[in-house]
């Protein structure tokens, strides 16, 4: 099985799950026994960040062989990086900001993707070429809920996965507002946890992620 045999992308990452897991994969071998145990929790959607050389292995192992997840890329910082994470089976990508040319790059990639903000100008910019869905990061440093709050009601139509220093007692608080389609966090993957190649105990904190759904 290719990576470009997976299922077809999903119309919107917002609304797979409540918390989107953000995975630093260092190495590969690890990848499918995490997604696996991601999955079985309740938290289909993946973003595998492309800060480590084992990232692009990681996405094709679990587009290939966990057929129930929903792999993505995150930090993606290039027309270059979504080509390569497309081609290695990614069914949406993540920035953590946005320049005309990365822009460009995702909306090419033909699966969907939360091009980053963390400010007013930001959000309608992104408007204006006709998104709606974005990351807001860093979530906590760039005003956490008071912010995306006060975004709400000049900007209606903009919706966010805050990600950036949300953990599993703040982000009931961003799920409640009614501007945030779900949160991202890496909470549910400790370091001990994946370092022991502990997954019941990652199966068991993404159950308890899951959970976090308003």
């Amino acid at each position: 099985m290719t990576s470009d045999a997976a299922s077809p992308a999903p119309s919107s990452v917002l609304g797979l799950a409540p918390v989107l897991p953000v995975v630093v994969v260092h190495h590969a071998a690890d990848a499918v026994p995490l997604a696996r145990a991601l999955v079985a929790g309740g938290l289909p959607a993946i973003e595998v960040t492309l800060r480590t050389p084992a990232a692009l292995d990681a996405l094709r192992a679990i587009a290939d062989e966990v057929p129930d997840a929903v792999p993505g890329a995150g930090t993606v910082l290039s027309a270059a990086q979504a080509g390569a994470a497309r081609a290695a089976g990614a069914r949406f990508l993540v920035s953590p900001g946005c320049t005309p040319r990365l822009l460009g790059a995702m909306k090419d990639s033909g699966v969907p993707f939360l091009p980053g903000v963390s400010t007013a100008s930001e959000v309608v910019t992104l408007l204006e070429e006709g998104l709606t869905e974005m990351k807001f990061f860093p979530a906590e440093a760039a005003g956490g809920t008071a912010y995306l709050t006060s975004l709400a009601a000049p900007l209606p139509q903009a919706r966010f996965c805050p990600t950036g220093g949300i953990g599993p007692a703040s982000a009931p608080a961003y799920l409640a507002l009614p501007n945030v389609g779900c949160v991202g966090g890496s909470w549910m993957l400790p370091a001990g946890a994946t370092a022991a190649k502990d997954w019941g105990r990652v199966r068991q904190l993404a159950r308890d992620a899951a959970a976090l759904a308003v």
